[in-house]
């Protein structure tokens, strides 16, 4: 089964557990009218089912994909002969990427041998065996963990503490991901800037007035040296900047001279709407003080101006 297939099956699961843990909820105390006996709302029961159902299909699924690939290729791998085995990791790489190729029907850069053919078809199978039993393991979890979720469901189980519990979890794992995500990032690009001004002296790098990055990764691929000046790179920039000023700043500009002096009422007022929806701007600043109701802002909390009328510096002219 396609993961796709497979993880939308796991989502239509997840919501008919949510169902049976409502439904569950609303049995135990005899009906939705007597809720008030459970310790937390129907829902959180339904969530607590779901994330039984879910949580530990998705974990073991997330787990099956990272390592599933480099399993399958060992086993693949062992299979070849042992002259193929021995080749420099360079090559035997690339015959691994010729015999899954194959297996997925794309054309290959070399000559079909029997033992690429072998491995091929074993590839196949590994594949098919692996997803039938990923398909079966999900399943199994998921009906596993409704079951018990389902058992353990009582008046007084807090699901709304254990709910809550298990997104605060989860919100502390992803921040955790993120920053040291954004950490590695950071490092991995200050140490590739220092090889790289190990290399290619600062002063060339920021007066250079070429840029030219050609050069020899390996000491076999012909390459010239390279020249790394960052200056076409800023210029550039700034000519690109430069041209999109020439073509925003008129539109600008003379839209908002016609939407300020010739526009209708209705035009005028359609981008207030949009422009009111952004957080801290002040309302009496997208319409008329005939049709926009003075209220606090921001900066009223703050002090900066009587609460009942907006300064008279900002006010807009009476359209």
């Amino acid at each position: 089964m396609h993961y796709t297939t497979l993880i939308l099956l796991l989502a239509i699961l997840t919501s008919l557990a949510y169902q049976l843990g409502r439904r569950r909820s609303h049995t135990l105390v005899g009906g939705p009218t007597r809720v008030r006996q459970l310790h937390s709302l129907p829902s959180y029961y339904g969530f607590y089912t779901a994330i039984w159902c879910g949580l530990p299909a998705l974990l073991v699924l997330g787990l099956w994909l990272i390592f599933e690939p480099n399993i399958i290729t060992s086993l693949v791998v062992a299979e070849l002969p042992e002259a193929t085995r021995n080749l420099p990791e360079a090559e035997l790489g690339l015959v691994i990427n010729d015999i899954k190729n194959l297996a997925a029907g794309n054309i290959v850069s070399t000559e079909i041998g029997p033992a690429i053919q072998a491995a091929a078809d074993h590839l196949q199978s590994l594949e098919r065996t692996s997803a039938a039993a990923l398909t079966v393991l999900i399943l199994v979890l998921a009906m596993l963990g409704t079951s018990y979720a389902w058992r353990f469901i009582s008046p007084e189980l807090r699901a709304r503490n254990r709910v809550e519990g298990v997104l605060k979890a989860l919100l502390i794992t992803s921040s955790t991901i993120a920053i040291f995500t954004t950490i590695g990032i950071v490092l991995s690009v200050l140490f590739e800037a220092l090889r790289f001004f190990r290399q290619i002296p600062l002063s060339e790098f920021l007066f250079g007035l070429t840029w030219s990055p050609q050069m020899a990764i390996r000491a076999d691929q012909v390459g010239s040296s390279g020249a790394f000046g960052s200056i076409p790179l800023f210029a550039g920039t700034l000519l690109i900047s430069f041209i999109a000023m020439l073509v925003a700043v008129p539109i600008g500009l003379m839209s908002a001279i016609y939407l300020s002096e010739y526009a209708g009422r209705r035009l005028r007022l359609s981008p207030s709407r949009c422009w009111r929806s952004w957080p801290g701007f002040p309302p009496w600043s997208t319409a008329s003080s005939q049709h926009s109701q003075w209220r606090p802002s921001f900066a009223t909390a703050a002090g900066c101006w009587d609460s009942t009328s907006p300064p008279k510096a900002l006010w807009p002219p009476d359209w």
